[in-house]
This record gives C-alpha cells, structure tokens and sequence, in this order.
C-alpha cells in the first residue's frame, strides 16, 4: 500500500510538471486585438500587419497584435468603445470618433490647417501633439499615432466645383459635429453616418454621394453608386492608432520603448503605402467606369470655412496655442 501510495504521489507531481511545462509551451505570444473598418488591402490595414510583425520579433514572440479589418469587431464607434472598456485593446480609427470623446481632438481636422500631406505628416511626427495624444488617459484611452487618411474629397453622380453645385445635396460624413459643420458650410446638407452603410444608402437614394480619399472611394466600390469624384478638396483628415490605457501601461520597460520607435516607424510606413496607393486606386476606379473631376479651384470653399475655424478655437487658449505650433511648422 506504501509504494502504491509513493508511485500515486509521484505520478501525481509528473502530471503537474508535464502539464505546467505544456501549458507554458501552448500559451504563446500575449494578442492585441486591433479593429480596422476598412478591406485589408487597405495601405494602412498593411503597415498595421508589418507593425504586427516587428512588434512579435522586437519582443521576441511575447506580443502579436491581430489586424482585424473589415469591421469585423464592430464599426468604428463600436471599436473605439471596447477599447476603452478594455474588450479589445487598439484599433484605428477615424479623428472625429476620437474628437466625439475628446472635443480638442477636432482642432486636427480643421480645414486649411496642413498645406500638404507632407506638412501634415511632419505635424505627426514633430512631437507637438503628445499633450493631446495623452490628455485621455483616465477616459483609458490614449493616442499612439495620427496617420495621414488622404485628402477628403466630394463623389457623387454629377461633378462638384462650387458650393451651388452641392446646394441640397444630401452627403455622408463621419458622425463628427466638425465634419457636418464643414460639410453644412460648404452648401451640402451633411448626414452623418457610419461607413458600413454608405453604399446602399446612395443606392436606394437617402444619400446624394458622400466624401472621402480615393482609396477608400475605390476599396468601397463606391464609384459604383456615386462614380463623380470632385476634388473639393476640403479635409485632410487624420486616422488616429489608439489603445486601452492599461493595456498600454502594462508593457515592460524595455517593451514600450520597442513599440514607441515601431509606431513612429509606422507613421512613415502608413504615409508610404497611402501616397502609393492613390494613383492605382485612381486607375482602377477608373476603369470601372469613375470619373475624377479636377478642372476647377477647390479654393472657392475655402472662404466658407473661417468663420468655422474662428468659432472652434474660439477663447480656447489650448487649441489657439496648437494651432499657431501646427501652423508654424509649415513656414519652416
């Protein structure tokens, strides 16, 4: 009975060891779910998987960030959402699903703010909107990056080059209190409403056309329902890479440090694959039968838009001062 008692005790303790030795073999990296709305042919939906990528190596297998496009965890309000209630922990989203949390945030797609998707970038990368990026840690969530999202634009059936042409208009934007103003401005009677709805919307006519980059114009297959493209050209609009607040406070030292140089990597890899994006998007829009209108000046919007920017920054010491810094580097 002894040694049935002892050979009991010692098969006990292998079962332990074997099984603590494969849970440790089987548990694998620690995984970030990440929400994107968009295909993942989407340039960004790459430079998001290459972040994966390097994150895994950099961290020597302890960290995977799963890409999930397509809003496959929801669309962006939902996403955003379940990253702060810590359900998932990134996902990159549009500026003004961040600005409907965090008002200040709608300071970043003021129209007539960057001079190009160069200078935007440089803003990026400056440095100058850490404060912002992290001013929403108690509402856990924090802003790793601003990308560039392309350069808005007007589509529907007919061409857009003046603020007559939209008169009436029915046009989706992102339910953004900004973007419906500017969009008010600029003659059209903006709706705001998610991107997942976009398509059947002008279909069935509830919407007159919408406004976005080219890529996602083409992606969407949107020129199917609103083939004009109009190069109103009247936001340039950033996507924001958030996370969970303690999720990103739960890496290492040494981990962060590695993933903060992998973000500010990817803010090129994301302007990169964007720019060279364009041209093809264009083509294959194109050839299913789009029609890109450029043969006016976009600047005939621009007068609408002062009085909207005066009345953002308003006595706001905080957004005046961003401003005048974003400004201020497109004259250096």
């Amino acid at each position: 009975m002894k040694k049935l008692a002892v050979f009991s005790v010692v098969a006990a303790l292998a079962f332990v060891i074997i099984s603590c030795g494969g849970s440790k073999k089987s548990s694998g990296p620690i995984v970030w779910k990440l929400a994107f709305n968009q295909s993942a042919d989407h340039p960004q939906a790459k430079a998001l998987q290459k972040l994966s990528d390097d994150f895994f190596e950099a961290t020597k297998g302890r960290y995977r960030i799963e890409v999930n496009p397509n809003e496959l965890l929801g669309d962006q309000k939902t996403s955003f959402e379940s990253v702060q209630n810590g359900t998932i922990q990134m996902a990159m989203l549009g500026n003004p699903v961040v600005e409907a949390a965090a008002p200040d945030f709608g300071l970043l797609a003021l129209p007539g703010l960057y001079d190009s998707p160069e200078h935007q970038t440089a803003v990026f990368k400056s440095g100058i909107l850490k404060d912002l990026f992290t001013a929403s840690k108690d509402k856990h969530f924090i802003v790793l990056a601003a990308v560039h999202g392309g350069t808005r634009n007007v589509y529907a059936k007919k061409p857009v080059r003046s603020p007559a042409d939209l008169k009436g208009m029915k046009i989706r934007v992102m339910q953004s209190k900004t973007m419906l103003d500017v969009l008010n401005a600029m003659g059209a009677n903006a709706v705001g409403m998610s991107q997942g709805e976009v398509y059947s919307a002008i279909q069935q006519g509830v919407l007159d056309g919408a406004e976005n980059n080219e890529v996602t114009f083409n992606d969407l297959k949107q020129y199917e329902v609103a083939p004009v493209y109009s190069y109103t050209r009247h936001f340039m609009m950033p996507d924001l890479l958030v996370i969970n607040t303690e999720t990103y406070n739960s890496l290492s030292p040494e981990d962060k440090a590695a993933f903060d140089k992998l973000i500010d990597q990817t803010i090129d890899v994301c302007f990169a694959n964007f720019m060279g994006q364009i041209e093809k998007a264009k083509a294959e829009a194109a050839g299913k039968g789009a029609q890109f209108i450029d043969d006016f000046d976009s600047s005939v919007f621009k007068k609408n838009f002062e009085g909207l920017v005066k009345a953002f920054i308003g006595n706001n010491a905080v957004r005046r001062d961003l401003y005048n810094k974003i400004r201020a580097t497109a004259k250096k």
